[in-house]
């Protein structure tokens, strides 16, 4: 659990911190600035799709394969190819603004902030997958809240300050510059480059696909949504903000359980009993934030209520069918996984063009049941033994 827990513990620090940052941007400078949260939401699968090939599909192929030197690859390619498709949104910011039914006057800068933003991120992330594998965990936690903390004060402390976004803006990256640049220089070892990008693939190719298709169901679904008018935008930005950090969280319970099955270190009943304390957790916490923020949105309840119940009975069940679905990738078949994925990712896709605001959520809803009950079948129709150790650490 500990180390759940400090896995978990970087994941939160990462996700909780732009939300809060977008917050009180919202207070200092301009309201409209936390629907920006909302906006460059499916542009964040694309970074976690480039970090599960280059990030954790190196890492495994480090230990599977022996190959030391894709670790360094798979960070130097990651970093160039994250960039370039970055860098290409940025030079289209205006339409893809103008795509989520938004307006480009008063998101643009902001909006390119935020995609650079997620650069940096990109690079933080392939830097804690390596430190993962190692099991260098407190090292990782403490690159994390550097890296968070220098970048909330530095917006924050620029807002209060000026209200010129240009100001807040550069200073702002050039802290976070600085910090990346020195971080890396602790952790990053240059090698030769060498890298199969096959193996890299495989390793991880079950999320790989889906990130791919998270970022296509929610450009279109979020897209079909604000069609329907402000009070929609505003429950669904409300219902994102206090589930997206434990949605984020989640991840290490994946995270664990491929570093574990990777290194033949993995008990079944262990990892899930953990996990599912973890759920109850975030829920629990997903409870007190929509508490504490909602007289500051004062959403349409009905509304928020419905999105939310389908983010609440998702996540209950999510240890279980992710469990079930990285064994299946890594140590069964990986053919198998990402059909039970693929299957999944084309139920919510479809759920994307029901005409109705919750169609993501409905979604959400129809793809975690399918997946649950997909992985539960081949588990249980090739009698397959789960744990690959006999006693516990």
């Amino acid at each position: 659990m500990n180390r759940l827990l400090r896995i978990s513990f970087d994941t939160l620090l990462t996700s909780i911190t732009p939300i809060l940052g977008w917050f009180l941007l919202g207070i200092l400078v301009d309201k409209n600035l936390i629907n920006i949260f909302t906006l460059i939401y499916p542009i964040q699968f694309i970074i976690s799709a480039i970090n599960s090939i280059f990030g954790v599909g190196a890492n495994i192929s480090a230990v599977r394969d022996k190959n030391n030197k894709s670790v360094f690859t798979g960070f130097l390619l990651g970093t160039l190819i994250g960039g370039l498709a970055l860098l290409i949104i940025i030079f289209h910011i205006d339409h893809y603004i103008t795509f989520m039914n938004m307006d480009v006057t008063i998101y643009r800068t902001f909006a390119i902030y935020a995609i650079i933003q997620l650069f940096f991120q990109l690079i933080l992330n392939l830097a804690l997958c390596k430190l993962y594998y190692e099991e260098k965990n407190k090292t990782a936690n403490k690159y994390s809240f550097l890296f968070n903390l220098i970048n909330f004060l530095a917006l924050i402390t620029c807002s209060i300050i000026t209200k010129n976004p240009l100001i807040i803006i550069s200073i702002t990256l050039s802290a976070t510059f600085i910090f990346i640049i020195f971080m890396l220089s602790q952790t990053i070892k240059i090698t030769p480059l060498k890298i199969n990008l096959a193996h890299c693939i495989k390793y991880d190719s079950v999320y790989l696909f889906g990130e791919i298709s998270l970022f296509i169901i929610y450009l279109l679904g979020f897209k079909n949504a604000f069609d329907y008018g402000e009070k929609y935008i505003l429950a669904i930005s409300f219902a994102t903000l206090i589930t997206d950090t434990q949605w984020d969280i989640t991840s290490a319970i994946k995270t664990l359980a491929q570093i574990d099955i990777a290194k033949r270190e993995f008990s079944y009943h262990e990892h899930l009993l953990n996990s599912r304390k973890l759920i109850m957790l975030l829920i629990s916490s997903s409870l007190l934030m929509g508490l504490i923020l909602y007289p500051y949105y004062k959403t349409n309840l009905t509304i928020t209520f419905l999105i939310i119940i389908c983010d609440f009975i998702s996540m209950y069940i999510y240890p279980t069918y992710i469990t079930n679905l990285t064994y299946l990738q890594l140590e069964y078949s990986a053919l198998k996984a990402n059909i039970c994925k693929q299957v999944a990712n084309v139920i919510r896709l479809g759920c994307s063009f029901i005409p109705s605001p919750y169609c993501t959520a409905i979604g959400l809803l129809a793809s975690s049941f399918s997946q649950f009950l997909l992985t539960t079948y081949l588990i249980k129709k090739n009698k397959l033994q789960l744990n690959l150790v006999q006693n516990t650490k």
